[in-house]
């Protein structure tokens, strides 16, 4: 673990941290050169009952909203949390502290790029540690089952692999400063709609395949140090208290040695808590406080089971460094902050409709610009919710635009009166329309379609001026039913504080799109794999995944569905071809190697992915995502490609073992740049 600027320049008022004053012999966890385990240990073993019961749960006051209190005599520090996950949200202090708000993490999934997700990552764990907290919520994986889920936008999108991929590498850029990062929300957390009690009914068999993989692969690989349990129930049993989840997957199968803490108000119970092994009651103590107290002087608890509640957050701690060098306030790098968010938003904007060359726009020939829309007033810096940053700037898409074109005259109409900004149009050399969403949490979209007349506003603007371009900042999936009429869409997502900067870069070509989407957009709201009442919402508090395995694009290419725009879809402004397919089996596993090149006139980045169809008698959707590369290229240039697949990528969950069985026969492997797009297949055989 490389703790990087651990020891930093300023310290928080009062700091959190008890004086580190104790001789080591009298105290021995100060001793550095012990491993974090022993440390956890010894620290344990020399606290009180009520000492113990303090650390388990979080302390609101008037002037902390997320805090677990130091100990003063033992040399504990205070513990403080943060909201994730596209920068530091709501946190400990009161009020709350501006950040960088970046895009959202549907933009981070859409770059199909790890390096980026890393340092994504990075800026949020280095903020964190700044502002003097501990922990950073976030990342949220949570598989987009239901589009209009009103934190779609807080999520990586509706695959696994992508979301486990992505997911683990943003962890990692979190971690590496000693900020430790909160996977959530384990698991399943599918929906806002009576989030705090939905029972969702899931086959063991789609739980294992769909709604776990990637919480495995934020564990193994991207050595998360906390979990979040979530709000839902899960075939009866509430995550927070579920010891199938809690102990036997997360700690039995999947070897995890960090903390489980509730999210907000989860906790349902004291001793089934406890026994499940959930580490830390978020909001209060009103299960881990007096009740637990008395669990262990009735023997309902033992204190043993409470010495193992505690000793992988302290565990962590020490592994973190946050014992020896707890973190302090520092200011923040906000220019340096700022660059990376602008990069960040123009790397995640998916080009999805580009005919006649409309974009790039030419600085050159553009000397008047009609900005419209609702979206086109002020920066839309995220969603609503836990993950509301307040930013340390922003920049308007009027600002941003300006700034590009400096010799355009850029005039700005809400759009509130469609035939106001039609006229407005017509007398400009291109129309910039910005529509979109405003997604929280709390509650989820009545519908995928564009509220108000923003639709309206669209086709009015569209038939009034040719050279139109519709820039979309949703937090997921719109309805466009204006889509084949307009020449150019751009999907933004939330860009974040840097949205007129980011928005203007990519719409003049200084950024060419390299985007894909990492969630299918319907053409209506009736062609999503949960759309009866009994998936979704639920009936009499039961949701029933009855769909199974087919999400997302799954159920799209199971029912024959055609989508608006597919899963991995994403056009740039230059093309890519894909040739010379080679796959053979390579020990437990496989290896897939192919070509892609770059036929176009511009430097631009494409994301070359596979998809496996396993032999029908698996009972497999048509096919799935199991590996993607982003591959950089110039006018011209090719490069050859290889993926490797691992036994795991063959195999299905089998319920009857309770463990993955490698699938044998004839799969065929597929490679192009979107889940409907595969011009490379070949055959192979497992035996």
């Amino acid at each position: 673990m490389r703790n990087g600027r651990l020891v930093l320049a300023a310290v928080l008022g009062l700091s959190l941290a008890a004086p580190l004053t104790a001789a080591a012999d009298a105290q021995p966890w100060r001793d550095a050169h012990q491993s974090p385990d022993r440390r956890a240990a010894e620290l344990v073993a020399a606290m009180t009952l009520d000492e113990k019961i303090s650390q388990l749960h979080l302390q609101p006051d008037a002037e902390h909203q997320r805090f677990v209190p130091p100990i003063p005599r033992l040399g504990v520090p205070g513990f403080r949390i943060a909201n994730g996950p596209a920068g530091m949200g709501p946190a400990d202090d009161k009020p709350q502290k501006p950040a960088t708000a970046l895009p959202a993490t549907m933009a981070l999934a859409s770059t199909f790029d790890t390096g980026l997700a890393r340092q994504y990552g990075r800026l949020v764990g280095d903020e964190t540690r700044a502002l003097a907290h501990n922990v950073s919520e976030g990342p949220d994986i949570n598989i987009a089952r239901v589009p209009r889920n009103g934190r779609t936008f807080e999520g990586m999108g509706e695959d696994p692999v992508l979301a486990g991929t992505m997911g683990a590498a943003d962890i990692r850029g979190i971690q590496e400063n000693g900020t430790i990062a909160e996977v959530k929300h384990y698991a399943a957390n599918n929906q806002e709609t009576q989030r705090q009690s939905i029972d969702e009914h899931i086959d063991e068999r789609t739980l294992n395949e769909i709604y776990l993989p990637h919480f495995e692969q934020a564990v193994t690989e991207g050595h998360a140090g906390s979990v979040m349990c979530a709000y839902p129930k899960i075939n009866g049993v509430f995550t927070c208290e579920n010891p199938a989840l809690l102990q036997g997957k997360l700690r039995d199968d999947w070897g995890f040695k960090g903390f489980v803490q509730s999210d907000w108000g989860a906790a349902h119970s004291t001793v089934g808590s406890a026994n499940a092994g959930m580490n830390l009651e978020m909001i209060d103590g009103t299960w881990y406080g007096d009740k637990l107290k008395q669990a262990v002087l009735a023997g309902q608890v033992s204190e043993q089971r409470v010495d193992q509640l505690l000793l992988p957050r302290f565990r962590t701690m020490f592994a973190f460094g946050q014992f020896d060098h707890p973190p302090t306030l520092t200011p923040l790098p906000t220019a340096e902050h700022d660059a990376a968010a602008k990069q960040f938003a123009e790397r995640g904007m998916v080009l999805l409709r580009d005919e006649h060359a409309q974009l790039p726009l030419d600085d050159r020939a553009v000397r008047s610009i009609a900005l419209i829309g609702p979206f086109a007033t002020k920066a839309k810096t995220g969603g609503g919710g836990s993950s509301a940053v307040i930013p340390t700037s922003t920049v308007d898409p009027l600002a941003g635009l300006q700034a590009r074109v400096p010799g355009a005259t850029v005039t700005l109409d809400d759009g509130s009166d469609p035939a106001q900004a039609a006229a407005l149009a017509r007398t400009a050399d291109v129309s910039v329309v910005m529509v979109g969403d405003n997604e929280t949490e709390g509650k989820d979209r009545p519908s995928l379609a564009l509220d108000g007349n923003q639709d309206a506003l669209v086709a009015a603007v569209a038939a009034a001026n040719p050279h139109t371009v519709v820039v979309v900042k949703s937090g997921g999936p719109v309805l466009m039913p204006w889509a084949s009429s307009v020449p150019a869409i751009l999907q933004a997502w939330y860009p974040g504080q840097q949205d007129g900067a980011a928005v203007a870069g990519v719409l003049f070509g200084d950024v060419n799109p390299s985007a894909k989407l990492p969630i299918t957009f319907p053409a209506a709201d009736a062609d999503t794999p949960a759309n009866t009442p009994a998936q979704f919402p639920g009936v009499n508090g039961v949701a029933t995944y009855s769909e199974g395995l087919k999400v997302g694009y799954r159920w799209f290419d199971a029912e024959n569905k055609t989508p608006l725009f597919p899963f991995g879809y994403g056009l740039s402004y230059t093309t890519f071809a894909f040739s010379g397919l080679t796959v053979h089996n390579t020990g437990d596993g496989a290896t897939a190697t192919f070509t892609v090149r770059n036929t176009g006139k511009r430097a631009g980045a494409e994301v070359a992915q596979l998809y496996l169809g396993f032999p029908a008698a698996a009972g497999e959707p048509p096919k799935q995502l199991k590996g993607f590369s982003r591959v950089d290229l110039s006018p011209g240039q090719a490069q050859r490609v290889t993926i490797k697949l691992t036994a795991r990528d063959f195999s299905v969950w089998d319920t009857g073992r309770d463990a993955w069985r490698p699938v044998k026969g004839g799969f065929t492997v597929q490679v192009g740049d979107s889940s409907r797009s595969l011009p490379l297949q070949a055959p192979l055989t497992r035996r």
